[in-house]
C-alpha cells in the first residue's frame, strides 16, 4: 500500500447523486485519538487503538462515557466505548462530602497503618487536606512537607465479594493502606480522582464494623492535596458483550474516522469538530457532530437499530457530584441534557479539573428516534431485547443518571446515513478582570443553545463539506511543505492546539482567544505557551493571535501590571484577574511579545496592531537592550530545566525581540528608531557568535564550553527575514544537531536526554532543504507512532525511550505549523 496518500471516492446518497470529495488518509497510530474537541473542558479522546475497547476520556484521564451500539437482525454489536461502571459511593470524597479523620504532620511512632493503632493523640480534622487555591474541597490546611491521615469508617455489611474501587487524589507522593494492606504507593506524580480496583485480599479485609484507610502524603513542591474514598461497582456483567470489528481509523485535522464491520453491515463513524479558524462564529459554536454511514456488506437487506448513550460525567468535575438530567424536544430536535445540581458558575479554577457548571447536550432529529434517561443497565437491556427505547420520558433515575437515544433505521441494504450532535453550554466562560464573559457565540447574551443547535442542524451539510475540503487542503499543503509524516503530525496537532483555547469578547470589544496551560499549571493566556503555538494561528487567522496577545497588552496598559517587562500570564483558568503565580520570565516573555507582534505585521503587511501598543512595545524593547543580551540567572520557557545564566538561546530571543522592534519601527516610518534598534541587534548578534562559539556548534551558555542546545529561537531570523545573524550560524547548528539525534529525536540540550516536540520542528525549520527537515521529523514521528504512553500528544518526552516526561494535550503543538507558515510567507513574497 502506498504510504503517501490513499484517495478514494464514495458516492453519497443515491437519491441525490451527490459525490463526496476525495479523502486523504493518515497512517499515524496516534497516542490518543481526538474525538470531541470544543474547548479545554469539553474535550474527549480515546486513550488507545480500538474505539470499543476503551472509554472516552477527558485529557486529564477522567472518563467521559459515550457508548454506541448497532443492532443488526436482533444481534447487538458495541462499536464505541465500554459499559461504564455503575458506581455507588461507600465513602464519599471531599468533592461531594467533607469527612472526618485524624492526622499528624510529624512522623508517627508505631504501626500507624493498623486498624487497631491508637491515634487518640493525633489531631482531628476534615478531608480534604492541602493547600490549593483552585480547590473548594479542602477543609484542613496542610502546610508542612508531610502528612499522615487515618480515616476510620463503619460498614454495615461485608464487602469480600464486592467489586470495590479506591478513588483518590494526591499532590505529590502518596502511600495508601486499607486495614493495614498497601494499595497505593506513588512517587513523583500527582493525580486527581484516580480509580483503583481493590484486590481480593483487600476486599476480604473490608468487614462489617470498623475499618480504616491510612495514608501518607509528601508535598515536594507547590500545591498540596490529599483526598480519598471508596465506591462499589453495582453491575459487573456487560449487556453488550459482542463488539464490532474495527477495520481502520484515520486522524485528519478536523475529523477522526472509524470503519467497522458489524456482522452483515459496515459502519463508518466520523467525529467532526468544525474548528475552522477563518470563521469565528463557527469556531466558537460549542457543537460537534458524530456522523454514521451504514450499509449492507452481503448485498442483502437487514433490520438495523442504533443506540447512543452518554453519562453525567461530561458536566461534572467528579463522578458522584449530584446532577440533574432531562429529555426534551424543541424544533423537531430531541435533546438529552445534564448538569450539576449546584451550578456554581466559574466556581473552580486550576489545572487538572473539569467543568461542573453549565449543561451538556446530546441532540438529534426526532424522526424514528426515542430518548430516555435513568439507569444505563436497564436502558441497555431494553435496547438489547426490543431494539428501541420504550419511551421519550425519563425512566427511574438512579445515583448516576445516564441518557440515551435509540434510532430505528428499518431495512438497510444501500447506504443509510445520519448524525448526532454533542454540545456544551457553559453559560459564562471566563472571568476577565472581575467581569464574567459569555462565550463568543453568545457575546451579547441574547442567544440560547437551542437555536444554536437548530442552526447546526440546518448547516450540517455545508459544514461537513467545509471540514472535508479543509482537511484535504491542509494535508496536501503540509505534505508539500514537509512530507507525509509532517502532514500527519500536523493533522493530530490541529484540534489539540485549538481546543485548548476559549474564544470570548472583552468588555472593550477586543477579541480574546485565551489558552489554558493544560497539564503544566492551568495558567490562562500564558505568553510562553502562546509563543510556540502561534504559527498555527499566524497561518490561518492572524486575528486569533491578536486575541492571544490582547489580554497581555490590556493587563499592562491598564496599569494592573507594574513591571518593566512582560507578564507570564493573567491568572489561573478560567479566572483571568491577573497573574498570581510566582513564575517570572522577564527576558523570555518580553522577547515573545515583540517577536509575535512583528510576525503579525509580516503576515498583514502593516504594523497597525503594533502602533496601538507602541509605548508598551518600546518599554519592552528597552528592557531587552538593557537586560537581554547576557541574561542573568533566570528561567526561560523550558522552566523544567531550571534556572540558568548566560543562556545562549535566551540571548537569541532577546536579540530577535530587539530586531523585531526595529522591523516594526521601519514599517511605521520611524526611521531613527528602526536604524538604532536594528543596528543594536546586529552588533549583539556578532558579539553572540564570538561568545557562544564552540567549534562545530554553539554553546548552551556563554560560559559553558563543551555544551550545546537547540537554538530554536533562531527560526524567526530566517522566517521573518530579520537576518541579523550570519547565515553560517543556523547552518552550523543544523549540521551539528543531525549528529546528536537519538532514536526518537534531537535532545533539548547536552544536559538532558529529553526534548520538546515543538522545538524540534522549529529547529528542523532552520534547515535549508526538505531532506534535512525530514531527518528531524522522522524520529519525532517514530516517537508519536510508537510511544507506550497512550495520552493526548505530549510535547515533553524522552528521546532514548518511547515515554513522555510530563505534559499532555497542550496547545504548544500549534508550533508544528511553523514550516507551513514559512512557506506561506515565501509565497506571499513571490
Amino acid at each position: 500500500m502506498k504510504r503517501l496518500f490513499y484517495l478514494f471516492f464514495i458516492l453519497a446518497a443515491f437519491a441525490c447523486k451527490e459525490q463526496e470529495a476525495p479523502r486523504v488518509i493518515s497512517q499515524l497510530r496516534a497516542p490518543a485519538y481526538p474525538l470531541i474537541n470544543i474547548d479545554t473542558y469539553t474535550n474527549a479522546w480515546l486513550f488507545g487503538d480500538t474505539l470499543y475497547n476503551g472509554q472516552l476520556s477527558h485529557w486529564t484521564g477522567k472518563e467521559f462515557p459515550l457508548l454506541g451500539a448497532v443492532q443488526v437482525d436482533g444481534k447487538v454489536y458495541r462499536f464505541m466505548g465500554t459499559e461504564k461502571k455503575m458506581l455507588k459511593s461507600i465513602l464519599k470524597t471531599a468533592e461531594s462530602e467533607k469527612w472526618n479523620a485524624k492526622y499528624i504532620t510529624k512522623s508517627p511512632i508505631g504501626n500507624w497503618k493498623s486498624k487497631d493503632y491508637n491515634d487518640k493523640n493525633w489531631n482531628e480534622g476534615k478531608g480534604a487536606f492541602g493547600l490549593r487555591s483552585s480547590s473548594s474541597a479542602i477543609s484542613t490546611k496542610w502546610e508542612n512537607e508531610n502528612i499522615w491521615v487515618r480515616r476510620e469508617f463503619v460498614l454495615d455489611r461485608d464487602l469480600s465479594n464486592a467489586k470495590v474501587y479506591l478513588e483518590y487524589s494526591h499532590d505529590d507522593d502518596v502511600e495508601i493502606y486499607i486495614n493495614g494492606i498497601e494499595v497505593v504507593k506513588i512517587n513523583d506524580r500527582c493525580q486527581d480522582n484516580a480509580f483503583l480496583e481493590l484486590s481480593k485480599e483487600v476486599t476480604a479485609s473490608l468487614v462489617k464494623g470498623k475499618n480504616i484507610i491510612a495514608a501518607y502524603c509528601k508535598n515536594k513542591v507547590g500545591d498540596a492535596y490529599l483526598d480519598f474514598g471508596l465506591c462499589e461497582d453495582l453491575h459487573t456483567n456487560p449487556v453488550f458483550p459482542h463488539t464490532a470489528i474495527q477495520k481502520s481509523v484515520t486522524v485528519l485535522p478536523t475529523q477522526t474516522i472509524y470503519n467497522f464491520a458489524c456482522g452483515a453491515v459496515n459502519l463508518e463513524l466520523t467525529f467532526t469538530a468544525p474548528l475552522l479558524l477563518d470563521n469565528l462564529e463557527l469556531l466558537s459554536r460549542p457543537i460537534n457532530y458524530i456522523t454514521y454511514k451504514i450499509s449492507s456488506n452481503d448485498s442483502k437487506s437487514h433490520t438495523v437499530n442504533l443506540y447512543l448513550e452518554g453519562g453525567t460525567s461530561w458536566a461534572l468535575n467528579v463522578f458522584n457530584q449530584p446532577s440533574v438530567t432531562e429529555t426534551l424536544e424543541k424544533d423537531n430536535l430531541l435533546f438529552l441534557k445534564t448538569g450539576s445540581k449546584e451550578q456554581k458558575i466559574l466556581g473552580k479554577k486550576g489545572d487538572n479539573i473539569c467543568i461542573d457548571w453549565g449543561y451538556f447536550y446530546l441532540a438529534t432529529d426526532k424522526k424514528n428516534t426515542r430518548s430516555a434517561s435513568g439507569n444505563c443497565y436497564l436502558m441497555r437491556k431494553e435496547f438489547l431485547e426490543a431494539g428501541v427505547l420504550s419511551t421519550n420520558k425519563s425512566v427511574s433515575p438512579d445515583e448516576q443518571n445516564s441518557f440515551a437515544f435509540s434510532r430505528s433505521l428499518g431495512m438497510v441494504k444501500k447506504e443509510v446515513k445520519g448524525y448526532f450532535m454533542l454540545g456544551y453550554d457553559d453559560i459564562y466562560s471566563i472571568q476577565y478582570f472581575g467581569k464574567n464573559l459569555y462565550p463568543y457565540w453568545n457575546k451579547n447574551g441574547n442567544k440560547d443553545i437551542y437555536s444554536l443547535f437548530s442552526s447546526a442542524k440546518k448547516e450540517y451539510k455545508s459544514i461537513k463539506k467545509s471540514c472535508d475540503d479543509f482537511d484535504n487542503s491542509l494535508m496536501i499543503a503540509a505534505a508539500k511543505s514537509g512530507g507525509q509524516k509532517y502532514a500527519e503530525l500536523c493533522a493530530l496537532a490541529y484540534r489539540q492546539s485549538i481546543s485548548a483555547h476559549k474564544l470570548v469578547q472583552a468588555p472593550n470589544g477586543d477579541l480574546l482567544f485565551l489558552s489554558k496551560e493544560n497539564f503544566s499549571s492551568g495558567s490562562i493566556a500564558t505568553v510562553d505557551v502562546t509563543y510556540p503555538s502561534a504559527p498555527l494561528f499566524l497561518l490561518y487567522n492572524v486575528e486569533l493571535l491578536k486575541g492571544m496577545l490582547n489580554p497581555i497588552f490590556y493587563y499592562v496598559e491598564s496599569g494592573k501590571w507594574k513591571e518593566s517587562y512582560a507578564p507570564h500570564d493573567i491568572g489561573i483558568y478560567p479566572i483571568a484577574n491577573g497573574q498570581i503565580s510566582q513564575t517570572l520570565l522577564p527576558v523570555e516573555e518580553s522577547g515573545n511579545m515583540l517577536i509575535l507582534t512583528a510576525a503579525i505585521a509580516t503576515m498583514e503587511g502593516n504594523a497597525q496592531y503594533a502602533q496601538k501598543h507602541w509605548k508598551t512595545l518600546s518599554k519592552w524593547a528597552d528592557f531587552l537592550v538593557e537586560k537581554g543580551f547576557d541574561p542573568e540567572n533566570q528561567e526561560n520557557t523550558d522552566v523544567f530545566t531550571g534556572f540558568s545564566a548566560h543562556n545562549a538561546n535566551l540571548s537569541i530571543k532577546a536579540i530577535q525581540g530587539i530586531a523585531s522592534y526595529g522591523r516594526l519601527a521601519d514599517m511605521l516610518g520611524q526611521n531613527d528608531a528602526a536604524q538604532k534598534y536594528t543596528a543594536l541587534a546586529r552588533a549583539m548578534a556578532l558579539k553572540w557568535v564570538k561568545l557562544a562559539d564552540d567549534g562545530d556548534h554553539y554553546r548552551f551558555a556563554f560560559d559553558q564550553p563543551g555544551t550545546w542546545s537547540q537554538k530554536y529561537n533562531l527560526v524567526w531570523d530566517k522566517i521573518l527575514k530579520i537576518n541579523v545573524f550570519p547565515h553560517e550560524v543556523p547552518e552550523k547548528e543544523v549540521a551539528y544537531y543531525l549528529s546528536r539525534q537519538n532514536i526518537y529525536g534531537l535532545p533539548l540540550d547536552s544536559k538532558h536526554q529529553y526534548t520538546k516536540a515543538d522545538w524540534i520542528v522549529w529547529s528542523a525549520t532552520l534547515s535549508r532543504n526538505k531532506s534535512d527537515f525530514q531527518q528531524f521529523i522522522n524520529p519525532l514521528y517514530k516517537f508519536v507512532n510508537e510511544t507506550t504512553d497512550r495520552i493526548p500528544m505530549s510535547d515533553w518526552y524522552w528521546t532514548d525511550k518511547p515515554e513522555h516526561v510530563a505534559f499532555r494535550a497542550r496547545s504548544v503543538l500549534g508550533g508544528y505549523f511553523i514550516k507551513m507558515m514559512e512557506d506561506k510567507i515565501i509565497s506571499q513574497c513571490d
